[in-house]
């Protein structure tokens, strides 16, 4: 998604019918395309510059104006793109390196000789050399692109393993690959948004694309009827009649031909008012966890809502962030109070896996945190509910001091209450001296906090609170921090939800009514009776 100050785009696409005759077109079609864009790319790489090269590929492929600018911007938005990621890859790959070393280290004094550790070191060998050659690209500009993909380049070294009976059949599908799709490009200025396919309304009441050719076909335009979208079609009417850019893709893929529009979406009413309050949003790797506070900052209510991605295809995952997100949506409009999220970065620690547990790893690997935001983002514009994001600086020491267990919520809910106050503005100093924390590893401990310098940014009191405990609030400890003879301290005791009802902190079987997971623990006596009980049998 853009910036707050630029408008979206929106994709929607829908599936073809077409007759024999109009599919050779198309694939002759696609197949130029995919030709010149190859060629141009290359006499790209020796320097030459692209506007430069107009006139000679309209004369020497027989294209229009149009359609060779549809695919020079293409091309410069993949190199583009290309440039951009290659400064990530490298910090992911020294985020990599630096974390097999250390592996590896710890291996070599435990399992000496052994299989694991030569593995071990054989990766280590495999990112230092990728390392030396994304850095040899970037000093010398290289841009690399494989046009048909890496997977199905690579497919021809095991055809037989990757489900092809000889090298020709993985080349007729690499060949295809490369040739099975096109661009029009859209204006606003031109007939229906776009002079290179424009749309026509039927009496049926769904559209017809009539796409101008290239001149080395035999016909000048092939009409494609029966354009229907499922999703979208109201938003495609709408551009039509406002006289919006529309831009074209057509894919052929094992289904046949797919149409692909690009608009600039509508802009919104928005309907939320943060001077009602907000509902902060803390996104974990099986769960969204919400909370809903008043202007005020005080806790509201909230929800444990499951998003587990892991072990799902990537149209399964879709469709469980989009049903979350679909709550989450709703949830905004009947309270009419903006969402506040985290703009977290999970690229360094997905990068920084090796030596973690199975679990972890596959956890971290699975989770879809760009999708999830994203769907959050389209879906919001849509609506008309604002989101506002934060700096995710200890919101999970915070929410785990001052609310979790005064609250009776779980940690992850109180991160939640400490990004919506973050996003509102309000303060984020320390509740109280002496704060009930839940813990998962002990029944009691005492957990003594560092004396907050008032003049100093809270930040800087909930740094060394998050330096004491690496773990935040999960574990307990018994670090002390005195100035002047002067500490606070806080009492670690164990999370009540975890032990009277696993259900609380459990999102797939929510049992407990929403009143009673919202309820204080002040409030609910028979809470603190059952922890007094715990406590006096220790």
């Amino acid at each position: 998604m853009p910036a707050d100050d630029q408008v979206p785009v929106f994709t929607y696409q829908t599936g073809v019918v077409v007759t024999p005759g109009q599919d050779e077109m198309l694939r002759q079609y696609a197949s130029l395309f995919g030709n010149v864009e190859r060629r141009l790319f290359a006499d790209m790489q020796r320097g030459k510059n692209a506007h430069d090269l107009k006139s000679e590929y309209l004369a020497r492929f027989g294209i229009t104006a149009r359609q060779y600018n549809a695919l020079r911007i293409q091309l410069q938005g993949k190199i583009q793109s290309v440039r951009e990621l290659l400064p990530l890859q490298i910090e992911d790959l020294k985020t990599k390196i630096k974390k097999a070393k250390k592996t590896i280290a710890k291996i070599a004094k435990k399992l000496r000789g052994t299989n694991t550790l030569h593995q071990k070191r054989r990766r280590l060998a495999r990112l230092e050399h990728r390392l030396k050659q994304l850095e040899q690209d970037r000093k010398q500009g290289r841009i690399r692109i494989c046009f048909g993909s890496k997977k199905l380049f690579r497919a021809q070294f095991y055809p037989e393993a990757n489900g092809f009976k000889s090298h020709a059949a993985w080349k007729a599908a690499f060949t295809e690959a490369r040739s099975n799709q096109f661009f029009v490009l859209g204006s606003k200025d031109e007939t229906a948004g776009c002079q290179g396919c424009v749309a026509l309304c039927e009496e049926n009441g769904s559209y017809s694309l009539r796409v101008r050719l290239p001149h080395t076909a035999t016909e000048k335009y092939v009409v494609v009827s029966g354009i229907r979208f499922a999703y979208g079609q109201e938003e495609f009417e709408e551009a039509l009649a406002c006289g919006r850019a529309l831009s074209y893709r057509f894919l052929r893929d094992a289904e046949g031909w797919r149409v692909f529009v690009a608009m600039e979406a509508s802009p919104k009413k928005r309907i939320t008012d943060r001077r009602l309050g907000a509902i902060g949003i803390d996104i974990n790797p099986d769960q969204l966890v919400l909370a809903e506070v008043d202007r005020f900052g005080n806790f509201k209510g909230g929800e444990h809502l499951a998003c587990v991605t892991y072990g799902k295809s990537k149209a399964q995952a879709k469709a469980v962030i989009g049903a979350v997100v679909k709550l989450v949506i709703a949830e905004a409009l009947r309270l009419s109070k903006p969402i506040i999220l985290e703009r977290l970065e999970f690229s360094k620690k997905k990068a920084a896996l090796e030596g973690e547990g199975r679990r972890r790893a596959r956890m971290l690997s699975s989770f879809a945190y760009h999708g999830i935001i994203q769907h959050l983002k389209a879906a919001a514009f849509r609506a008309g509910v604002q989101i506002i994001e934060v700096n995710p600086a200890y919101t999970s020491t915070i929410g785990a001091v001052n609310y979790a267990a005064q609250l009776g919520i779980s940690v992850h809910q109180g991160a939640a209450i400490a990004i919506a106050r973050r996003g509102l503005g309000l303060s984020e100093r320390p509740a109280k001296r002496v704060v009930q924390l839940p813990t998962r590893e002990v029944d009691h401990g005492t957990f003594q906090l560092p004396e907050r310098n008032r003049g100093k940014h809270a930040w800087s009191f909930w740094a060394k609170v998050a330096r004491s405990d690496s773990s935040g609030a999960s574990s307990a400890g018994s670090v002390a921090s005195s100035k002047n003879g002067k500490h606070a301290c806080v009492f670690v005791w164990p999370d009540p939800v975890r032990h009277l009802n696993r259900a609380w902190c459990d999102p797939s079987t929510r049992i407990v009514s929403r009143a009673v997971r919202t309820r204080p623990c002040h409030k609910m006596p028979w809470v603190e009776e059952r922890c007094r009980r715990r406590h006096r049998r220790i």
